[in-house]
């Protein structure tokens, strides 16, 4: 029978990266001279497939699970779509810098372009500093020539818009939406299963040998929608014990829940998977005939689609977040 699965993260070295994730999640990278920027806590990226870490299924990847136990563990239409690529990507992001300015093609560009997925994405802030801000887009209206001559003058930089972020914040990032993130943010990432960034402006950062990061000027300027309005940073009052719908779209919806007591999740009618982020505090996960599992601050734990339910357990206070396909 399967049960609430836990996966072995998987850091990723970013020039714009902090110091808190390794903590975060105990883990020391020996030999690692660069910031870790990304724990990917669970992933279908070819070359980064999340490994099952607790039960009698540990050693398996996400690929290998989907492919024997199909909509059992994805749900009958999640599987017909995806076959037995997983469909999201959850990650972790700590920063000491400005990520670059960057933007992300919808489906039909990235099938054109790269035969995959185009990267539509949601942040929840856990944490930031007081003056950590990210960027939402555009101070003003741009055509795409006038951003196309702001970039090649340097002067891109006065046009983006800036907001102040703090934790508990969230925002939706479609898909040609220019954006980026600032120093001193920890972050969860929710996001189809992409990984194509077309970077922008990297803030004129340039590495020992005096050289910069690739850039992507003409693809991002035919992918970037001029039209739409500056990205929107929400912020909800948190209500104890009970469910707010934060987001959702076509490609995953994202609930929070801040718990001080016990709460039953029943899935009847529901044909998708359920994960499930702790974003501060301790959770055990009951399902029918397992053992109980906990996730920690930073964990991500998948119910498979067969299960009927999870009754959450949190430990004194705890909030977390659920992610599932709508």
């Amino acid at each position: 029978m399967l049960y609430p699965l836990k996966f072995k993260p998987i850091l990723k070295e970013r020039v714009w990266g902090g110091d808190r994730l390794k903590n975060l999640i105990n883990l020391t990278e020996e030999g690692s001279s660069m910031p870790i920027g990304e724990c990917w806590i669970l992933s279908a990226v070819e070359g980064s497939l999340s490994v099952v870490e607790n039960g009698f299924l540990a050693g398996n990847n996400i690929e290998e699970l989907i492919g024997v136990y199909m909509d059992d563990l994805v749900g009958e239409s999640v599987y017909q779509k995806f076959g037995v690529e997983f469909p999201l990507l959850i990650k972790l992001i700590d920063t000491n810098e400005f990520l670059s300015v960057q933007v992300h093609p919808d489906d039909e560009m990235a099938r054109e372009r790269h035969h995959a997925f185009g990267k539509t994405e949601f942040w929840y802030m856990m944490d930031s500093q007081n003056d950590s801000q990210i960027v939402t887009g555009f101070s003003k209206k741009l055509t795409r020539n006038e951003f196309v001559d702001q970039v090649k003058s340097g002067g891109l930089s006065s046009s983006l818009k800036y907001v102040g972020v703090k934790g508990d914040d969230f925002i939706y990032i479609p898909s040609r939406s220019l954006h980026s993130l600032g120093k001193g943010v920890l972050l969860v990432e929710i996001q189809q299963t992409s990984d194509i960034t077309y970077r922008v402006y990297d803030w004129d950062r340039v590495d020992a040998q005096g050289k910069g990061r690739e850039l992507h000027l003409d693809l991002a300027a035919d992918t970037i929608d001029f039209d739409t309005d500056p990205l929107k940073l929400k912020s909800l009052q948190i209500e104890e014990n009970k469910e707010q719908e934060l987001i959702s779209n076509p490609h995953f919806q994202v609930n929070r829940f801040s718990l001080n007591q016990k709460l039953v999740r029943e899935f009847i009618g529901y044909d998708s998977f359920r994960l499930y982020v702790s974003i501060s505090g301790a959770i055990e996960l009951h399902t029918p005939n397992n053992d109980p599992v906990s996730i920690c601050s930073g964990e991500i734990a998948l119910i498979p689609a067969s299960l009927s339910g999870v009754t959450l357990n949190p430990r004194d206070n705890a909030k977390v977040l659920e992610v599932f396909i709508p």
